[in-house]
């Protein structure tokens, strides 16, 4: 499946956390909430340290002395440090878990921003169902570290460095025994951490290509239910389960075999300082206090590497998500606004040229969408575009929108260049009503108002009437706030096709493109629409495609598109007397029509 590929993403697979630096403007943000959780987690780990001092002055002074009344004083504070530890370990789990919702919060929401503002050619080549992924699963992950694993790290980093200091200098010669047995842990924590990274991120991709067609069979489930396709998907997404299941296991099984080796090496330490001194006990050259302190903070140091190689998969698992994420934040859109834009007119002109226009889709860069084109659309005028299916028509919408920019040539907006306008700017002129009509699980006014936030009610309700659309609107539950469902399932193809209508007539921008915009209506609607449509085009420069020609009999001109050229223009009438390619489309369209209607 086709994924977003970073630009460098070769070169970060090579390093184990680099990924995580990309977090750190984000931690930045929030000073207070990371000194409040490393004050929580210092007290914490410090109360904890303290513990052995305790124990041996109690066995040495206390069991082996008989001072009872110390006992009492010693058992007595240690209830203080357990009230003390309890208060630094809830301060540290909110400021660590209210950090990794804070950081993850603002993560999704600079790469929805960035990935909204991302070229059409970028979703050319990505899943939906990928990206949406990426901003719910590997967040999560993400949370989990930068939260709760982060604090379970940082305290058992606290607590390794200070047990192992401690060691020192309770018993230099026991220590050496402990320290020495690091690097049998440590080496092996980094040799296998870059294999569950490597294995985490194929087990992360895995699952992101079974969410991703999850949400495309969901989305399109009558068409998979219109054609028995039940069995088919289900089975689909079954194997890319078992996919994803094989890929975590693979992940699990290294974390676990690195929790195993690091334990092992972990207490196997412990049990040789043990012997070593309780040798020393009998040969009377340590106490039994010295001994036990020594072997508390002995276990304090195993304990806190034991976990942090627990930790540490998860760790390298969030270096993975983190990737992923950041994948999205390096891609840069293949159309942008220039950093000194030139301002269109105000008022606004409304004309259009193409000059000499050549243009492949980058997908099928081999494959020329448009050859050499040139045409003007005057101020106010209304201009079809019409040809058979592939011939570029829709190509040219997407030009002057400037969702591609051409490979040869330029298109002129009000005289501009639209590569020299500011991208916001050029679209504020247009207004489209598209054959495949978005309409968001939102409200009825909502999605009207779409792009234009700020309308007012009655401004909202005035461009539905205009569009024939306050009548069924009015009969909803809930007249315009009724929540109309995901992609507008709720309405019927017409009723969404005249909440798209409302939306361009709201919209009221200089420049009208019209893609089959009466398309999905019945005959008596479509008639009604166009009337809507004819006030709307008024004193507007309107660009049609219609592959109904009954739809553009009234327009200006004609230019009729093949294979991605021009090759007529004029009037209907002019047209239809040359003979050529509309004449032939018109008598197939008109003779089909005339036997249907002799047919009824």
């Amino acid at each position: 499946m086709a994924k977003p590929i970073a630009n460098d993403g070769s070169a970060r697979r090579g390093r184990t956390l680099g990924p995580l630096r990309r977090l750190a403007p984000y931690l930045g943000l929030q000073r207070s909430l990371i000194a409040g959780a490393l004050v929580a987690l210092t007290v914490a780990a410090l109360t904890t340290l303290s513990l052995p001092l305790a124990v041996r002055r109690v066995v040495d002074r206390g069991f082996m002395g008989g001072d009872r009344l110390l006992i009492d004083e010693y058992f007595a504070m240690l209830v203080v440090l357990a009230a003390v530890l309890a208060l630094a370990s809830a301060g540290r789990y909110y400021f660590v878990i209210t950090l990794g919702e804070r950081v993850v919060a603002d993560l999704r929401r600079d790469v929805f921003a960035h990935v909204v503002r991302l070229s059409p050619a970028f979703y050319d080549r990505s899943l939906s169902g990928e990206i949406v992924s990426r901003l719910t699963a590997d967040t999560t992950q993400i949370k989990s570290v930068v939260g709760a694993t982060a604090s379970v790290a940082l305290r058992n980093l606290i607590l390794c460095i200070g047990a192992i200091g401690m060691m020192v200098w309770t018993s230099p010669g026991l220590s050496l025994i402990a320290i020495a047995a690091i690097p049998l842990i440590v080496l092996p924590l980094m040799a296998f951490g870059r294999s569950v990274r490597r294995k985490s991120r194929f087990a992360q991709d895995t699952l992101a290509d079974a969410s991703a067609y999850a949400g495309e069979a969901i989305g399109a489930v009558r068409t998979v239910q219109a054609f028995t396709g039940e069995e088919a998907a289900v089975g689909r997404y079954g194997a890319a389960v078992d996919q994803a299941f094989e890929a975590a296991r693979s992940s699990v099984t290294a974390r676990a075999c690195l929790t195993a080796i690091a334990i092992f090496l972990v207490f196997a330490s412990v049990v040789a300082v043990l012997w070593v001194g309780t040798q020393r006990v009998a040969g009377g050259t340590m106490s039994a206090g010295t001994l036990g302190q020594f072997l508390l903070y002995a276990v304090f140091a195993a304990t806190s590497l034991g976990s942090l190689s627990e930790v540490w998969g998860e760790v390298t698992q969030a270096a993975g998500a983190t990737e992923r994420l950041t994948e999205l934040l390096d891609e840069t859109p293949t159309v942008a606004s220039p950093a000194s834009p030139e301002a269109l007119p105000s008022p606004a002109v409304g004309s259009i040229a193409f000059r000499d226009v050549s243009f492949a889709y980058p997908a099928h860069p081999d494959r020329p969408a448009l050859h050499d084109l040139s045409f003007e659309v005057r101020p106010g005028e209304t201009v079809a575009i019409v040809g058979p299916s592939g011939a570029g028509k829709s190509t040219l919408f997407a030009l002057i929108e400037r969702f591609y920019d051409p490979a040869a040539g330029s298109i002129l907006v009000d005289g501009v260049d639209v590569r020299l306008a500011d991208l916001g700017e050029l679209r504020r002129h247009i207004a489209i009503v598209p054959q495949d009509v978005a309409v968001f699980a939102a409200s009825v006014s909502a999605n009207i108002s779409f792009g234009l936030p700020q309308a007012s009610r009655d401004a909202v309700e005035a461009a539905a009437k205009a569009a024939l659309a306050d009548g069924f609107i009015r009969r909803l539950p809930n007249g315009y706030e009724t929540e109309i469902g995901e992609r507008g399932v709720l309405l019927s193809g017409g009723q969404r096709q005249r909440i798209a209508i409302a939306r361009a007539i709201l919209r009221n921008a200089p420049i009208l493109l019209l893609d089959e915009a009466t398309s999905a209506l019945d005959a008596e609607s479509e008639m009604l629409i166009q009337q809507a449509l004819d006030r709307l085009m008024a004193n507007r420069t309107t660009l049609v495609i219609a592959h109904r020609l009954a739809t553009v009999l009234k327009a200006d001109r004609i230019v009729v598109l093949d294979g991605g050229r021009i090759v007529e223009q004029g009037t209907h009438a002019e047209l239809l007397a040359g003979g050529a390619l509309y004449a032939r489309l018109a008598r197939l369209q008109f003779d089909m029509a005339g036997l249907a209607d002799a047919a009824e």
